[in-house]
């Protein structure tokens, strides 16, 4: 799945919403049909889904957030809204693998009955129970698996789960978000997202969350607000100081090795294969 440094949720039975999300700087939205839509509207936000995708032409990435597999709604949430324009299904309450392989089915399902081509649409588990961080590795180990969200919401289903009490700071979600990157690189997946800041006001403290699980090793960020978007896409994407430092540091190593050196000095670092290979890797990434 190709990287998105910020995934804008919008609540899929209103409309005009999903529209301006669309529209917004986001490089993703997420439309939902669970939490968010009350128990009534859950099949126009299933419709204004498939209208929302029917309609979609432009490279912004599309994800559904179905309904949980305890509920009546998931078998007709992917059922109708499998489409060839969307992206992935963001996976809720997930609690083993065997979930991950029950949506798995479902999906095949509907992409046979929609004639749309097998695994055009990905799956993309969100860790939000205490069993689910406690199995990430074999969850994301499942079928179509092409990225992961580690829940570390306020007050949420996750803190609920795990029994944490949130602070901006996260010391106390600490090891479930790094045990997730963890996990997520060591199969190989690159689009390892978390969500979410709930200060709607508060930029700088969305911010400063941002910094921090960039620096972690995420490569995105589940907003809820477009004001989010533009402080998602700079913390989680390259400046142009950082770009220029790591073009920089690949050039002054390939020239150092076209002379012989296996490492050189660059901008008062000691820098060698492995830093390079990091700075081709982030700038390969930036550029997806």
């Amino acid at each position: 799945m190709k990287p998105y440094r910020s995934l804008l949720f919008v609540p899929g039975h209103k409309r005009a919403w999903i529209d301006k999300a669309l529209n917004s700087a986001a490089d993703a939205i997420i439309i939902d049909l669970e939490d968010s839509v009350p128990e009534a509207d859950k099949a126009l936000a299933r419709s204004n889904a498939v209208e929302a995708l029917a309609a979609h032409h432009g490279s912004k990435g599309i994800l559904v957030r179905p309904n949980a597999l305890d509920t009546v709604h998931f078998g007709k949430d992917i059922a109708e809204v499998t489409h060839q324009n969307l992206t992935a299904f963001l996976l809720p309450k997930l609690f083993s693998r065997d979930d991950v392989v029950r949506f798995d089915a479902l999906v095949t399902a509907a992409e046979l009955d929609h004639s749309i081509a097998r695994n055009t649409v990905e799956l993309v588990p969100s860790l939000e129970t205490a069993a689910s961080i406690s199995k990430v590795d074999e969850i994301l180990a499942g079928p179509r698996v092409g990225g992961v969200m580690a829940a570390a919401a306020k007050d949420a289903d996750v803190s609920r789960e795990v029994g944490f009490r949130w602070t901006a700071q996260g010391l106390e979600t600490l090891y479930l978000r790094s045990k997730v990157v963890v996990a997520a690189r060591a199969a190989g997946i690159r689009t390892i997202v978390l969500g979410l800041w709930q200060e709607v006001h508060n930029l700088e403290g969305m911010r400063t969350f941002a910094e921090d699980n960039s620096g972690l090793g995420y490569s995105g960020q589940v907003i809820i607000h477009p004001s989010h978007a533009a402080v998602a896409n700079e913390e989680y994407g390259l400046t142009d100081t950082i770009r220029d430092y790591y073009t920089g540091l690949v050039d002054a190593f390939e020239e150092g090795q076209s002379q012989g050196h296996g490492a050189v000095m660059y901008r008062g670092d000691h820098i060698d294969l492995a830093h390079a290979n990091h700075a081709r890797e982030a700038l390969a990434f930036a550029s997806l």
